[in-house]
């Protein structure tokens, strides 16, 4: 059954006026085997760009599109996806509330939890202008996830244009650490980000793209620590 179809068959367990915070309570009951976190993720993904969209006060097409970056949607299942949508969009609940019920499924994978602030930085940005209450959106969606400043930082450096970038920042470690220990880290960070892992954790297929990314910072950061750590010694002699 293909991701789609799955995410079709839960949403018929809705009711007539039923919250999608009740398919997440659904999902939460399930054992989050690889398919059943797809199916949270790709939702997840949606109903909070549908509320992030709404924050900003439109829906462009550039967001639309931006969805189809990161999941191969075809043309039989868009209603799907636009169910979802909608029913997001639509909701009284407060993005607050589908935050904390998506925390709480992914409550002992925080890799996914970032997963999915990465895809929403990715939609807000899918025009070109990083709006301030997308950034207030975001930084509230990453302080519910338990996701720290530094993580939210560098996240927003990557996708944000203007934003300060710090390679200390991408690999979670502290300026002061020995340059030893940051190998450490950034082999941890290549590791955790490798394709492989990130389908293990449920990310969907088509999501991986946007490790690409990821991996590209990860590795300039790395490069730019080696440098400086060797200007610094050079400094010292």
């Amino acid at each position: 059954m293909s991701i789609w179809k799955s995410i079709s068959h839960v949403l018929t367990a809705l009711t007539s006026g039923q919250s999608l915070l009740a398919v997440f309570d659904l999902l939460r009951t399930k054992k989050l085997h690889t398919p059943n976190r797809s199916v949270a993720f790709t939702i997840a993904i949606i109903a909070l760009g549908a509320k992030m969209a709404k924050a900003d006060g439109q829906v462009t097409r550039d967001e639309v599109t931006a969805f189809r970056q990161i999941f191969s949607l075809p043309d039989s299942e868009q209603q799907n996806a636009a169910r979802v949508f909608n029913l997001a969009r639509q909701d009284v609940v407060g993005f607050d509330s589908y935050a904390r019920k998506i925390a709480a499924i992914f409550a002992n994978e925080p890799p996914i939890l970032i997963d999915i602030l990465e895809g929403l930085f990715h939609i807000s940005m899918s025009d070109g202008n990083y709006h301030p209450a997308e950034d207030s959106f975001l930084r509230d969606v990453s302080q519910i996830f338990g996701i720290n400043d530094q993580c939210f930082r560098a996240l927003r450096a990557r996708y944000v244009s203007g934003s300060p970038q710090d390679p200390f920042d991408v690999l979670g470690i502290s300026p002061e650490v020995s340059l030893n220990n940051a190998r450490v880290a950034w082999k941890m960070a290549v590791r955790n980000n490798h394709p492989d892992r990130l389908i293990a954790r449920g990310v969907p297929p088509e999501a991986i793209k946007l490790a690409e990314r990821r991996l590209i910072a990860i590795n300039v950061a790395w490069e730019e620590i080696r440098k400086m750590s060797r200007f610094l010694r050079t400094q010292s002699l």
